[in-house]
């Protein structure tokens, strides 16, 4: 299949989903680099465009959390918010990998959408 646009009947193509997974696996290691690369090259896919996006703006949600958790270990708190928003970035970003390859749309909760 070389097209990679959603179908009519709604069906995502493998190419779609393997690449969908790419950026979520990715975010894991690199953070919003990623989803950074995958919007700006691939915007004739739109599931792997609407995936990039999701994944972008769990990234500077995330990155916005590490920035407070810095600010906040001046008063030792921030010291225990670093590991969890670790783990939660592990945990959102493991179950959009998990998401995205059987074809679903998957958004994180608690992410800012900054990049509509």
């Amino acid at each position: 299949m070389s097209d990679s646009l959603p179908t009519e009947s709604g069906v995502i193509s493998q190419d779609s989903k393997n690449l969908a997974l790419l950026l979520w696996i990715g975010t894991i290691f690199f953070g919003f680099i990623p989803g950074l690369v995958f919007y700006l090259v691939k915007k004739d896919d739109a599931y792997v465009l609407d995936q990039s996006k999701e994944a972008l703006n769990w990234s500077i949600t995330a990155i916005f959390a590490y920035i407070a958790a810095m600010i906040l270990t001046v008063i030792l708190i921030g010291a225990l918010l670093i590991p969890i928003i670790g783990l939660v970035h592990l945990i959102f970003c493991i179950l959009g990998a998990v998401a995205v390859s059987s074809g679903k749309d998957f958004r994180v909760p608690f992410a800012v959408r900054l990049i509509k």
